[in-house]
C-alpha cells in the first residue's frame, strides 16, 4: 500500500553525494506535512554512528525518521590474513514503539517510495528501539551480506 507521499529531489541529490562523492557520512529524512519526504539534516564525513543515532532521535520518542548511513568496517576473508575496508550504504526506517500508530503507518507505507528513489542501498533496516538500531546490530546485518 502506498501512502501517496512523494520524495523531494533533494533527498536523491543528497543520497548521490553520499554514494558517489563521499561528501557526507549520513542524511536524515522526515515526512513533511504528510505529503513529501524531505532532508532534515546531513552529517559530515567526520561524524560518527553515534551522531547519526542522536540525529535520528532528536525530535523525541514519538517521532519517526528515515536515515541513510555510509557504514565502514573491516572485513577479513576466511583463510586470509589481510583485512579489507568495506563501505556499505544502508537505509534505516526509525519508528520507535512510542510513536503514534498513525505516524508509524505513514512512515512504513512511505518507505517503498524512498527505497525506489535511492538506487544503490545495500541493506534496509527497520528499527523500533535502540537495540535494533545499535551499531553492533547494524554491523551484524551488513556483515551477513559479505562473502566469506
Amino acid at each position: 500500500m502506498s501512502s501517496g507521499v512523494t520524495v523531494a529531489d533533494a533527498c536523491k541529490t543528497t543520497f548521490e553525494e553520499i554514494k558517489k562523492d563521499k561528501k557526507h557520512r549520513y542524511v536524515i529524512y522526515f515526512i513533511k506535512d504528510e505529503k513529501q519526504i524531505e532532508v532534515e539534516s546531513i552529517g559530515d564525513r567526520e561524524r560518527s554512528y553515534e551522531d547519526f543515532i542522536t540525529d535520528l532521535q532528536k525530535e523525541g520518542p514519538s517521532e519517526c525518521r528515515y536515515g541513510v548511513f555510509d557504514f565502514e568496517y573491516t572485513h577479513q576473508c576466511q583463510g586470509t590474513t589481510e583485512a579489507s575496508k568495506k563501505q556499505k550504504l544502508f537505509l534505516m526506517s526509525w519508528c520507535p514503539d512510542t510513536a503514534k500508530i498513525k505516524k508509524k503507518m505513514l512512515y512504513s507505507s512511505s518507505f517503498d517510495a524512498l527505497k525506489k528513489s535511492l538506487v544503490g542501498i545495500q541493506k534496509y533496516i527497520q528499527a523500533t528501539d535502540l537495540s535494533e538500531a545499535s551499531e553492533s546490530a547494524v554491523e551484524e546485518k551488513l556483515r551477513a551480506t559479505d562473502r566469506n
